[in-house]
């Protein structure tokens, strides 16, 4: 399809191809009955927390499963209280034949299961049903239930979360998970369960990684679809920008003319992807019109998407959150919630402004101490993108920035990206590193011309002194890594957790 970009007449972009597929329905697809897999063999593939719900939906829909992982640690879930009534039940822990997955009727991937291994990439092209959680889940949903589905490589926590809190603020009944939190699967689960025939949910807000969309998808068709930006990650899975930027806007995939997908302005690889769909989709931009602006410095968005019946402003001084980058995710899921056609207007959204929260972890404030220092999780910010934009939303708060892990940095790369941190920390008191990357980030910041003193620490807790040493009253200390936690942590989470306890010890 031929990309059209924003005009001066404000007209929302339609991709057209005229060799585009079947049209959709507006809402997910498919409502099955209870029991439509009985009889049927499915093979769920990793056991994490998608495929332990993935599991409880195949056999709540009536089929025999085989649950497999290669992590022979885990308890078989047929000893797991949640699951010890089913008898279809089996769990086959370490190295299995794959015939397994040749022999089953239906094949489910977890998220954090590549397609190339075990054989799956060839089963897919070879005709055999291999599903995305988020689709075996998608596939029994009500048909009125109304999707917004977010993706990203960073900000989608929030946007999603952001939304959800407006849907909720303002009466409507929504489940938000997905990559967030609850999966998809145990929203089926409900939806299949409830004696009422009134649908458990009216919107179902999902934040979507690009590791649920490798598998594409048939049944997952959102009302509104956001793609909030691009940047390098993942690539040890993806292997290139553009694959990553392909598998990103699959989102999109099975949207019609009649739906709304948010795009960042101006994203080459981005806009390259969207150019090889098939499918009709009106398109707005996040920074441009059709779309919506943000004025910082008035704290106003600006929405405009006439195809929608969108054109208004949206005042967002009573946010309080921290950072100046959480205007455009309030802005952004503003535009979301609009475009899904509810009956909400923008002054019934203006109202929720100011009872929005971040999720843990991103940008959180978690304490203001006896000495006036305000303390601040970010541990969510895994990658230099994610810290850079934090930085420019805390330029009027003078602060201690906390980076260190382990550095996102792969062979093909000539820089590890923490160069682009010189600019927006000049406004900060000083930098400390820890952990294993420490020592690479310091030098980076240090030869490329850093103008604030840094500091090394070894680890994470000898970093929250170093800080408690060196903030001033009317201080924040933030920690934004940059860099994934596994040189000292299970995960994100891991690290912000033990962050806040530090930070209350000695209080």
């Amino acid at each position: 399809m031929k990309i059209r970009f924003p005009s001066h007449k404000n007209q929302t972009l339609i991709f057209k191809s005229h060799h585009s597929e079947k049209t959709i329905p507006r809402t997910v697809q498919c409502c099955a009955s209870t029991f439509d897999l009985k009889g049927k063999s499915v093979a769920v593939i990793g056991l994490g927390k998608s495929g332990r719900a993935a599991t409880k939906l195949a056999l709540a829909r009536g089929a025999s499963v085989i649950a497999i992982d290669q992590n022979e640690n885990l308890s078989l879930l047929e000893l797991n209280p949640l699951f010890e009534k089913h008898g279809h039940l089996k769990t086959v822990l370490g190295h299995f034949d794959t015939k397994l997955l040749k022999d089953a009727d239906m094949v489910v991937v977890s998220p954090g299961v590549p397609l190339e291994s075990h054989g799956l990439s060839f089963l897919l092209q070879s005709g055999k049903r291999v599903l995305s959680e988020l689709d075996f889940a998608a596939e029994i949903l009500p048909r009125s239930i109304k999707i917004l589905a977010v993706t990203g490589t960073n900000g989608k926590s929030t946007v999603a979360t952001f939304s959800g809190q407006m849907l909720s603020h303002l009466g409507i009944e929504v489940f938000v998970g997905g990559n967030l939190g609850i999966p998809l699967s145990e929203a089926a689960i409900q939806c299949l369960t409830c004696p009422s025939p009134k649908p458990v949910f009216q919107v179902a807000v999902v934040e979507v990684s690009s590791y649920q969309l490798e598998v594409p998808n048939k049944h997952f068709c959102p009302s509104v679809a956001v793609v909030l930006n691009l940047t390098s990650d993942h690539l040890e899975r993806h292997k290139t920008m553009k694959n990553y930027a392909i598998t990103k806007c699959r989102l999109l995939s099975h949207m019609t003319n009649s739906k709304l997908g948010i795009l960042p302005f101006g994203n080459k690889l981005l806009n390259e992807a969207m150019e090889e769909l098939v499918n009709e989709v009106n398109l707005a931009w996040i920074g441009a019109f059709p779309g919506v602006k943000v004025d910082k410095e008035e704290k106003v968005a600006s929405l405009r998407v006439p195809a929608i019946g969108v054109v208004s402003e949206l005042k967002l001084g009573a946010l309080n959150v921290m950072g100046t980058h959480n205007y455009y995710n309030a802005a952004v899921a503003a535009l979301s919630v609009l475009g899904l056609d509810m009956g909400i207007d923008t002054e019934a959204i203006s109202s929720t402004i100011e009872k929005l929260r971040v999720p843990p972890h991103r940008m959180q404030i978690v304490h203001k101490d006896s000495y006036g220092v305000t303390w601040i999780d970010d541990s969510k910010a895994t990658n230099v993108e994610a810290t850079y934009t934090g930085l420019l939303g805390l330029k009027e708060q003078k602060s201690v920035i906390l980076l260190g892990g382990l550095a996102k940095v792969s062979n093909s790369q000539e820089s590890n990206g923490f160069e682009q941190l010189v600019e927006p920390l000049k406004y900060h008191r000083c930098v400390i590193t820890f952990g294993f990357s420490g020592p690479l980030i310091q030098k980076t910041l240090s030869d490329d011309g850093l103008s604030i003193p840094c500091f090394e620490a070894a680890n994470l807790e000898d970093a929250v002194n170093c800080a408690r040493s060196v903030a001033r009253y009317g201080d924040a200390v933030v920690l934004s890594p940059g860099c994934a936690s596994f040189d000292e942590f299970r995960n994100f989470e891991h690290r912000g957790k033990v962050f806040q306890e530090l930070v209350f010890s000695s209080e």
